[in-house]
């Protein structure tokens, strides 16, 4: 098994090159995955700077000391892959992002479509995006990531359309499209911005306003997927072709 991820806010170490993973993260490298001496770690800032370690120690429950490599940083993946989600209903979102995540995906804008049952308003919409942040971060040390992916704030329709605009490719899944996403021409470089609705469905108004923007229709498949699951199938499609995958 590839080494465990452990997010960090910097990477200083003593004079002898030894960092102390302490807090949270500590506390679950110590208490629940039990790491000993001679064990490898990732440590990450999950926006593209990393280092690998080795286990020197540990210090009571919650400290783990790590003999640290040196800090690099991966590039950003070109294109890069913007997925706009429409809200689901309950905890369908945070599957949603979750599997984005590991797949790949760069960017998650959650949208407030017209259709969408559930709407993120005052407090509840800053728990329910504070639990997409927190899904995205631990999805991506799940999967060995050490760039995660951005969750931005919710976004309404009018918003949506500045993004689209200023992609080098725009879709939207919807049944209209006559052309599947999996023979769409795609960039070699720049943004890709995918649009998902809700189960309700994208209003014709929206479409309207995506396709001004440039957003084309397209189709996924025969079967008709769940919002939750649509954005994951059609980013394997794209990354795959793009040779993100290669």
């Amino acid at each position: 098994m590839t080494a465990p991820v452990f997010v960090v806010d910097h990477f200083g170490t003593d004079g002898a090159g030894r960092y102390v993973l302490d807090g949270p993260e500590g506390r679950h490298a110590v208490s629940v995955k039990r790491l000993r001496a001679g064990e490898g770690v990732v440590l990450t800032d999950g926006a593209g700077r990393w280092a690998e370690g080795e286990v020197a120690g540990t210090e009571g429950k919650d400290r783990l000391v790590v003999a640290l490599g040196d800090v690099v940083e991966e590039p950003a993946e070109s294109p890069r892959l913007t997925v706009v989600q429409a809200l689901p209903k309950g905890d369908r979102g945070e599957l949603a992002v979750e599997t984005m995540t590991e797949v790949g995906v760069d960017a998650i804008v959650p949208w407030s479509a017209a259709r969408c049952i559930t709407q993120w308003k005052g407090e509840r919409g800053l728990k329910s995006l504070a639990k997409w942040r927190a899904t995205a971060r631990e999805a991506g040390k799940q999967s060995r990531r050490v760039r995660f992916p951005e969750v931005a704030e919710v976004a309404t329709t009018k918003q949506v359309v500045p993004l689209l605009a200023g992609a080098a490719f725009a879709a939207v899944l919807h049944e209209s499209g006559t052309e599947p996403l999996a023979t769409a021409e795609l960039p070699a470089s720049g943004d890709i911005v995918l649009v998902v609705g809700p189960e309700g469905g994208i209003s014709p108004e929206e479409l309207e306003l995506f396709a001004q923007a440039g957003a084309r229709p397209y189709r996924l498949g025969r079967s008709v997927l769940r919002t939750s699951t649509a954005g994951t199938a059609a980013a394997a499609v794209l990354l795959a072709r793009t040779g993100r995958w290669s």
